[in-house]
């Protein structure tokens, strides 16, 4: 089992070990005297390589993939993020992205240029971005820009400014125009 107290090689002489979990329920995460915090992993089981049937509820977007959390006062600017399936802004960053999911915090702000399949803000983005799927704007949500959209939601009090279209950059194939005469 891993023990967060040893984590970078920071350990108190004076804690005796804590007894190994041996029951069914789950482990608590721990925070070490460092205030990292630790979460053990997730069981294998005979499941391990079928998801299907596994009995755990399906993963939501937020808990597949690779994922990036730019922490509150966290400034990142000037990159290109490449092969990150979710990006958390708690924190400011500027850059470009192709990405599965966007979810920007109340205290969060994003400046540049995104090809997201779903974004939700809580908080501001400014830039170019293009939403395949959903755009989520909460309340203290602001979005302005050139935004391309396939499907949006905007809860009370959310803002969305700028080159607004619906439809994503790239045609859907089989979609027609119908002309009026």
């Amino acid at each position: 089992m891993l023990r967060s107290d040893t984590l970078f090689g920071k350990r108190e002489s004076n804690t005796p070990n804590p007894p190994s979990n041996t029951g069914s329920s789950p482990a608590l995460s721990t925070t070490s005297s460092a205030g990292f915090h630790a979460k053990p992993a997730p069981s294998t089981s005979s499941n391990f390589n079928n998801p299907s049937a596994s009995q755990a509820p399906a993963p939501s977007t937020n808990e597949v993939g690779s994922k990036l959390i730019v922490g509150p006062n966290i400034k990142l600017k000037g990159v290109e993020i490449t092969d990150c399936d979710t990006l958390v802004v708690e924190g400011f960053v500027e850059a470009t992205m192709d990405s599965r999911v966007i979810q920007i915090s109340k205290d969060g702000s994003f400046k540049g240029s995104a090809g997201i399949d779903i974004a939700e803000i809580h908080g501001t983005f400014d830039g170019e971005l293009t939403v395949r799927q959903k755009l989520v704007i909460y309340a203290s949500g602001k979005v302005s820009g050139k935004i391309r959209y396939g499907n949006v939601v905007i809860e009370e009090g959310g803002q969305l400014m700028g080159d607004v279209q619906v439809g994503t950059a790239t045609p859907t194939k089989g979609l027609s125009v119908a002309k009026s005469i």
